[in-house]
């Protein structure tokens, strides 16, 4: 059992930090070569664009440190400090991400689909990290976790992606990944949030 929580552990460590590197290739390819299928944003809302393919990847990055027990424990200052840099990454990355919403030529589905995902992420980081300002710590771990799972977005749009290319081409996989890279993630979170509280008191660790 402890062999398989140390995998999970891993895996989760692994694929935060791999995903978040990977998607600031375009710094070496360039916009054009790394991301054609969204590069039409960098024209039409610079801002916007870079924003969130920047600082999107930091809220990744910073994300499994948040979960680091001994990190919280030991240096409560560092937690509170990468937690303000998480959210300032949240906040200006979902507000590119939900301009780009707005903008998007994938069709209105695919709008509707990103744009919620960015309402949900600004929302749930917001209220989340208003929470540990008022003290409701129980309460900010809880939303904190919401925004975790919306965060790790990146990573199953990325595991999605392709077989939904390969199986049903890039305008209809693209429309039914602005949906699922998110909503089975935030319904696993509200399941395991509302597991009896003994069991989900393993949240805290």
């Amino acid at each position: 059992m402890q062999l398989v929580s140390r995998v999970r552990v891993f895996l989760f460590w692994f694929l935060c930090l791999a995903v978040a590197l990977a998607s600031w290739r375009f710094l070496a390819l360039g916009v054009e070569v790394s991301m054609e299928f969204v590069a039409y944003h960098a024209v039409e809302r610079q801002l916007a664009f870079y924003a969130h393919i920047i600082l999107a990847p930091v809220a990744l990055m910073l994300m499994p440190f948040q979960y680091w027990k001994g990190l919280r424990m030991r240096r409560p200052q560092v937690h509170r400090w990468i937690g303000r840099a998480y959210g300032v990454s949240i906040l200006l990355a979902g507000l590119g991400s939900l301009s780009m919403a707005f903008g998007t030529t994938a069709g209105l589905v695919a709008a509707w689909g990103f744009g919620a995902l960015a309402v949900f992420w600004l929302g749930t980081t917001g209220y989340g990290i208003w929470l540990a300002r008022q003290g409701r710590i129980a309460e900010h771990q809880r939303w904190m976790f919401r925004s975790a799972a919306l965060t790790f977005a990146a990573v199953t749009l990325r595991v999605y992606l392709p077989f939904l290319f390969m199986t049903l081409g890039e305008e209809t996989g693209y429309t039914l990944v602005s949906w699922l890279c998110w909503v089975p993630n935030l319904l696993f979170a509200e399941w395991y949030l509302r597991r009896p509280m003994r069991r989900s008191a393993a949240l805290a660790a």
